[in-house]
């Protein structure tokens, strides 16, 4: 039923039971980063691009009877919330023969790879990627963790007949360089994405947004994300499969230049908690309604 983890790929935290067609994700909260990786830009600046504890704010979430997917690799490494074909050619030492397709992601420089350091867009690489190199990271990193994820919402969905996934993210809270809409923009606490409800019902999008208001926070839908390849390849709402990103802004949680814990991370992990139990309910209710 469940993947086995992969060593430095990913990590899957079963719960004892599966109770709840409710599946997590937590693509970009990776802390291995491969010697293979290459890059001008030191440890401590590659770092600002990670989703930083999101997979530690979530930890509750076997507890509730939902399976929890966690990438070990960095997003700037290769992004698993990106397609495969969100590639920039100039990028590659020779030339790539399979089809591209490089979307506003990788114009900003933070495409499927990484060409540009948070949070003021310098390059990462003083060179140009072999061919090789982007390839094992696509076939070693980024496909292996869409297959997992897919054998746990397939899965799901034959238990269950319904799927709901969250597909779990943090931003800064101001927005840099690299960001959509342009650098200096203050975040709100909580920004959800279905890409202008394409990728689950608005049941549950509403649901996410009334309880996470209710514990207090301030809640925003598809702005400034609408959510990117993982919801948009696993949200088919016509087919039960129901996909919601969740970002969360750093600053209520942590420093985000010394990367140290708020007091308030620890309140947010147990409101992170609430919700997921109340969500918990609500999936069952679902399928009995």
């Amino acid at each position: 039923m469940y993947p086995d983890s992969i060593q430095n790929v990913f990590q899957l935290d079963i719960p004892e039971k599966h109770k709840v067609p409710v599946v997590l994700d937590s693509p970009h909260s990776g802390t291995i980063y491969p010697e293979s990786f290459g890059s001008l830009t030191p440890l401590a600046i590659l770092r600002r691009a990670e989703d930083m504890y999101v997979d530690e704010l979530y930890d509750s979430a076997p507890e509730h009877g939902m399976p929890f997917l966690k990438a070990l690799f960095p997003r700037c490494f290769i992004d698993a919330n990106r397609a495969e074909e969100d590639l920039d050619p100039t990028m590659i030492e020779g030339v790539w023969e399979k089809p591209l397709n490089p979307g506003r992601k990788t114009e900003l420089g933070i495409g499927l790879i990484w060409t540009k350091s948070p949070p003021d867009g310098k390059p990462m690489y003083d060179r140009k990627l072999s061919i090789k190199e982007v390839t094992d990271r696509i076939t070693l990193y980024h496909r292996p963790y869409h297959k997992a994820l897919k054998q746990i919402i397939d899965s799901t969905l034959q238990e269950f007949g319904s799927v709901w996934h969250i597909d779990c993210h943090s931003m800064p809270g101001i927005s840099n360089e690299l960001s959509p809409e342009g650098p200096g923009v203050q975040r709100p606490d909580f920004n959800l994405g279905d890409r202008e409800g394409t990728t689950c019902s608005p049941d549950f999008t509403a649901f996410c947004k009334e309880r996470l208001e209710r514990l207090g926070y301030g809640v925003t839908i598809n702005e400034p994300f609408k959510g990117m390849e993982l919801v948009r390849r696993y949200g088919i709402p016509k087919q039960n499969m129901n996909s919601l990103q969740i970002e969360i802004s750093r600053a209520i949680y942590m420093d985000e230049f010394s990367f140290e814990k708020k007091s308030q991370f620890f309140q947010l992990q147990k409101d992170l908690g609430v919700f997921l139990s109340e969500l918990s309910e609500w999936a069952k209710m679902k399928l009995g309604s």
